[in-house]
Order: structure tokens, then C-alpha cells, then sequence
């Protein structure tokens, strides 16, 4: 029998190292599903519910294994739907290849049935590389450099293949004119940049008395370059949300996350420095950057295209983040450990104090944050976390300490709702020996996560550690855009568009044959956390939480504070009355000592 294209398509992926393909199924890719049953299903075809799953379950694989995703779609319809995803890679700096199908060839421009411009709609999210194979000795060139691309510039690229191309017998380019023959593979590599830069960072950073250290996902690979870095300096170490699993947070002087979802010690780093070196970061909130004037700066980070952004940076050092730092740290002069780290670790270690006071303030039914600090402790020292966009996130940064071998990510950049599910999915591939936990608001639940539970109950009993544990946070309320609305627009909860209805997922989940347990009050949150850790299958916990319980930023004003809580007075409905009812007073008594003073932060002292 011969080859076909699509047979091709799947060889070269498999030589790739592609080991899966997170898909839906369509006719616009007939004859890439006819290859896969000849190829006995290798590289193996992850069904979601829906394609913008399929994105997102790529990126999550590619997030927590280090290797690109390959995601396939039909044409039209399928390849719309996995734009969402295919963005949320590109801005977080993903690799991924997108495989989609079209029309054949002979109706193209003729209006037909979901034919859609794809090199048109492909052309920003794959702007790397996007590119139609209109003959088979094309193939392996087009797709060698979709991988190839994905990895090097760690971003979304896209193969167009029509339905008919798929079904042509495969013949390889030829020594010829005006064919490209292609090989596989790219080696590893680590740019850095001159010595002279090199030096010259050196020469600032040594200047400086006060040091700040800001890492994001690009210094995932220089852990022990960054914690030696902070002992000669000794520095604070902040973490941007994508580069939260950088270092472990029972490091004393590492302050947590930065940013609106940050934490104070954070936010009072950046504010008090006089030098800043930015590790692998764009972190792109300049507002809780040092004051321009205050601070010398450094950027270090891999891509030219992302230095010199969001901050005067004086020196911009183009390299890896663990090669540049093995060359930078001999030319640096240890700084003894004074008052500012110790500032620095004191502040650290009261913010996990406000923490826990924030946790046990009482909520009706339950707190959010209760539900985040009690997961802390329990979690496995190799626990992969995810988390959605929306006040999820806000406790995900906050109370949850990695340690050990954890990892965790989210939406950073696109902040999409949706992730969070099928991110766990992803993982679960990744690292089918893991356990995964998603931690989701009810909103991003129902718009996919529930039915994203029947593609984990497809296949948990492939992994080797089965535990997917899915916390839904469930207070009936879009609550990260009501206190939005409330801090920023001064208005109340406008109901038609924020108030969800109340869903039994965890009823859901057992009907499919998963696990769960609804909580509706404070006893039971550990119970319910000790429960989904021990199971043997993927386990729902329907959180019932108090939608009253602010996200209070780092750098929040009493002031502020209480223009939202006047937002909500202005409320007048019976859901405004139960959100309003002891609001002020809740908000006090999550604050620490001070919050009674004008001008003095959420996280004052923290």
C-alpha cells in the first residue's frame, strides 16, 4: 500500500518525538483520522470536547513537559475555535503547532461549505510561521520548520494541509531545482552575551546597596544561579505569576508573587530598592515597578524582541538565564546581609502571618482564602498546579507555597477564562505520574471545565498516579470582574451580567463516574482536600465561598478599600443587602495592625 501524505505527516511527527496530538475530529482532516488507524493511533489522538480544549490541553503539555504541543482541527469551524488557546500560547511564550485541515484544493475560492481564509486567520497568531502544503514534497520542509520554529522562538506555528493533499501519494523533495529537502531536529543552545556586558552589569549591580530581584518563566532552568545570585547580593526575590514555580517560597527572602495579584512584601521590595535585575521576565505592570529615577536596572532574558521593555533598563543582556548568570556572578562582590535583607525576611515572614488571619476570618458559608491556605500544607511535593483566570488566581498567587518539585502556571498574558481544566489534562500527560490539582471559579467551570471532566474520565486510568483534583470555587458570582466593577467604576454588582446559577458539579462528576463532595461550611474544607488526595480517579470539590471576600490588592488604600465597599452600599437588591452585610468589618479584620491609618496598604507591615 502507499504512502499518503497524512501517513507522512504522522511518521515525521513520531520522528519528532511527538508522542500525542490533542484533537477533534472533522472531515476536513478524513484522511489524517485514516492514517492515524493505520498507524495503530502513534502518536496518540487526545480527544477533547471541543477544540479550544484541544488548544489549551497542548498548552498545558507544553507548559509542564518542556516539549511543543501539537494540537489538530478541521477546517472552518475547527480551526476557529482553536484561536483562543493558540493566543494564550503565543502571549505566553509556548511552543506549539497547530495542524489544521481546509478544503480541497479544486473548491477553494468558491465559496464553499467552511471554507475559510486560514492563512488570513492564522496570519497574527502564527506570524512565525504559517504556511498551506499544496503538494506532498512540500511536507516534511513546512513541517520541519513549524517544529523547529515553535521551539526556537517558543511560539505557535500552523500547518494548512486541504482534505485532498492528505489523501495524495507522499513523494519526498528531489535533488532538484526549486525543491526543498528538509532535516529534523534542532540542536540545544544557549546564547550569552558579550563579556563586556557582562562587566558592565556587574559594575551596576555592585553600585547598588539595596537589590531587587525580579524572575519570571525565562529562569525556570537557573534555580540554583538565581538563589546564589540572591545570597552574594543579598537581595529580595520577587516572582512574576507565569514564573511562580521558579523558586521554592520557604526560601526566607523569596516575597511571593508581584503585581495587583502579588503580595506586600513584593510590592514594598520594588518600592524601597535602589537596584533592580529582571530575570526572564516581561512582566508587563510598570505600576509596580521601582519609581523611574529610583532604581539602576539590568534585564536579563533570551529574546532580543522582549529587552529594554516596561522599564528604563540601562543594561539589557541578551542570553540564557542560567549562562548568563555562571558568567555574571564571579564578577560581582558579595554584599554583606544587613538590615535590608533582613528587612526583607521579616517582612516575608509576617505577610504568611496576614495570611493565615486572612484564611481564618469568618465568611458565609465558607472564605476562599481558608480554602487555599488549608490546601497549602497538604499539597504533595509534587503537585502540578493550575489555576484560572479570576479571583482564583488572587489566592493561587497568594497562598499556595511551592516547594519541592511543584509546578504551576495559568493564563499570564491572555488571562483567558477557560485554562484551568484542561491545563490539568495537559499536565496529566505530561506527567502522568503526578498529581494535577485545578483550582477554578464557577464561571470558567461552566463555560468548559465541566465538560472537559468527561475527557479526564476518558482516560485517567491510563496514568500511573490518577489523581486530578478539580476545586471549584462556587459563590454564584463572576467575582474578579464584580470587584472590578466595584474598585474601578465605583459601581455595584450589576446583577444580569455577574450573578451565575448554582450548579451541582460535584454531583456532575460522580454522574460520569468521577468523585466529588460539595462543602458548605468551614469543617469540611480539609476533610474535603484529605478526600480528593486520596482518591482513585479524578475528584470534584464544590467549594460553596463567599463572593464578599475582596481581593484586596498589595498596594490598596483603606481609602480604596472603602470606595469599593461604597460601591456596594449603593447596591439594593437582596444579593446586594447579603454581599454589603459586615463588609467594612471583614475588610478590617483581614488587614494587619495599622489599617485603621489613612494612606497605610492592604498588606501594611506584610
Amino acid at each position: 500500500m502507499s504512502t499518503k501524505v497524512s501517513d507522512h505527516l504522522l511518521q515525521r511527527l513520531r520522528e519528532w518525538d511527538v508522542d500525542r496530538v490533542f484533537a477533534y475530529a472533522g472531515d476536513g482532516i478524513n484522511g489524517l483520522l485514516a492514517a492515524w488507524g493505520r498507524a495503530d493511533d502513534n502518536p496518540r489522538f487526545i480527544q477533547s470536547r471541543h477544540e479550544e480544549m484541544s488548544a489549551f490541553e497542548a498548552v498545558g503539555y507544553a507548559k509542564f513537559s518542556g516539549k511543543v504541543g501539537v494540537c489538530a482541527a478541521t477546517s472552518g469551524p475547527g480551526a476557529i475555535h482553536l484561536l483562543n488557546g493558540l493566543y494564550d500560547a503565543k502571549l505566553d511564550h509556548v511552543p506549539v503547532v497547530a495542524i489544521v485541515g481546509q478544503t480541497d484544493r479544486s473548491a477553494m475560492g468558491g465559496s464553499y461549505q467552511q471554507e475559510v481564509d486560514l492563512l488570513s486567520l492564522f496570519k497574527d497568531v502564527a506570524s512565525d510561521f504559517c504556511e498551506m502544503v499544496t503538494v506532498p514534497e512540500q511536507l516534511p520542509n513546512v513541517l520541519d520548520r513549524a517544529m523547529r520554529t515553535a521551539y526556537a522562538r517558543r511560539t505557535v506555528t500552523a500547518l494548512i494541509i486541504p482534505a485532498d493533499v492528505q489523501e495524495l501519494d507522499y513523494s519526498p523533495p528531489q535533488h532538484a531545482f526549486k525543491m526543498v529537502p528538509s532535516s529534523l531536529g534542532v540542536a540545544p543552545y544557549a546564547p550569552v552575551p558579550a563579556d563586556t556586558e557582562i562587566t558592565r552589569a556587574a559594575e551596576l549591580i555592585d553600585a547598588g546597596r539595596k537589590v531587587a530581584v525580579l524572575v519570571g518563566q525565562g529562569a525556570r532552568g537557573a534555580r540554583a544561579e538565581v538563589e546564589r545570585l540572591a545570597e552574594v547580593l543579598g537581595a529580595g526575590v520577587a516572582k512574576a505569576l507565569l514564573g511562580k514555580d521558579v523558586l521554592p517560597d520557604d526560601l526566607p527572602y523569596v516575597t511571593g508573587s508581584v503585581g495587583l495579584l502579588g503580595t506586600r512584601p513584593s510590592y514594598e521590595l520594588m518600592r524601597d530598592c535602589d537596584t533592580l535585575v529582571v530575570i526572564g521576565s516581561s512582566f508587563p505592570y510598570t505600576q509596580f515597578l521601582p519609581e523611574f529615577g529610583q532604581a539602576r536596572a539590568v534585564q536579563i532574558d533570551v529574546d532580543p524582541f522582549m529587552v529594554g521593555l516596561r522599564y528604563p533598563f540601562e543594561i539589557n543582556l541578551v542570553g540564557d538565564a542560567r549562562e548568563t548568570l555562571i558568567r555574571l556572578l564571579p564578577q560581582l562582590k558579595p554584599k554583606e546581609h544587613g538590615d535590608w535583607r533582613t528587612g526583607i525576611e521579616k517582612n516575608t515572614a509576617r505577610w504568611w502571618e496576614v495570611m493565615e488571619r486572612r484564611a481564618a476570618v469568618s465568611a458565609d458559608p465558607v472564605n476562599p482564602e481558608y480554602v487555599f491556605h488549608a490546601l497549602d500544607p497538604l499539597l504533595p511535593d509534587n503537585a502540578v498546579l493550575t489555576a484560572d483566570s479570576g479571583s482564583a488566581a488572587n489566592w493561587y498567587a497568594r497562598h499556595l507555597r511551592i516547594r519541592g518539585t511543584m509546578r504551576g502556571s495559568l493564563s499570564g498574558t491572555l488571562a483567558t477564562m477557560g485554562p484551568g481544566v484542561p491545563y490539568a489534562i495537559g499536565a496529566k500527560f505530561a506527567h502522568p505520574d503526578r498529581p494535577a490539582i485545578a483550582l477554578v471559579g464557577d464561571g470558567a467551570m461552566q463555560m468548559n471545565g465541566m465538560a472537559e471532566l468527561i475527557t479526564a474520565g476518558k482516560y485517567y486510568k491510563e496514568w500511573q498516579d490518577p489523581r486530578l483534583v478539580v476545586a471549584v470555587l462556587n459563590n454564584q458570582d463572576l467575582n474578579q470582574v464584580t470587584w472590578e466593577m466595584r474598585a474601578m467604576e465605583g459601581a455595584p454588582q450589576f446583577l444580569p451580567s455577574q450573578a451565575l446559577p448554582d450548579v451541582p458539579y460535584a454531583d456532575f462528576a460522580r454522574s460520569i463516574g468521577l468523585d466529588g463532595v460539595r462543602v458548605e461550611e468551614p469543617g469540611g474544607v480539609v476533610p474535603a482536600w484529605e478526600r480528593a488526595l486520596a482518591a482513585d480517579r479524578p475528584f470534584v470539590i464544590d467549594f460553596r465561598t463567599d463572593p464578599a471576600v475582596p481581593p484586596i490588592p498589595p498596594h490598596a488604600t483603606l481609602d480604596q478599600i472603602e470606595a469599593a465597599a461604597a460601591a456596594v452600599l449603593k447596591g439594593d437588591s437582596d444579593r446586594a443587602a447579603v454581599v454589603r452585610q459586615g463588609l467594612k468589618a471583614k475588610i478590617q479584620e483581614m488587614l494587619p495592625g495599622g489599617h485603621k491609618r489613612r494612606g497605610h496598604g492592604a498588606g501594611d507591615g506584610g
